[in-house]
């Protein structure tokens, strides 16, 4: 039986997974969205890789992470300068 921990990272897994796919299959990608995505599922794995650990996949999260978060951030900054 799969615990719990490895079904959350299948669920940030699917989010970043559903991210991409909305990136290379929307004509024009809303930037909260995309990044919003990949924040929650990097979220989600770190949660299971904190159990399941492997560093160099916790690593990579972190980086995940931290881009979507410039990411929803520099869409925050133009938004708030087109009013």
């Amino acid at each position: 039986m799969t615990d719990i921990h490895t079904l959350v990272g299948f669920a940030g897994m699917a989010c970043i997974i559903a991210a991409y796919a909305y990136l290379t299959w929307s004509p024009a990608p809303n930037p909260f969205v995309l990044h919003g995505t990949n924040l929650a599922g990097a979220a989600l794995l770190t949660v299971s890789l904190l159990v399941h650990t492997n560093l160099p996949s916790l690593v990579l999260e972190g980086f995940w992470a931290a881009i979507a978060i410039y990411g929803l951030v520099k869409a925050l900054r133009r938004k708030g300068a087109a009013r």
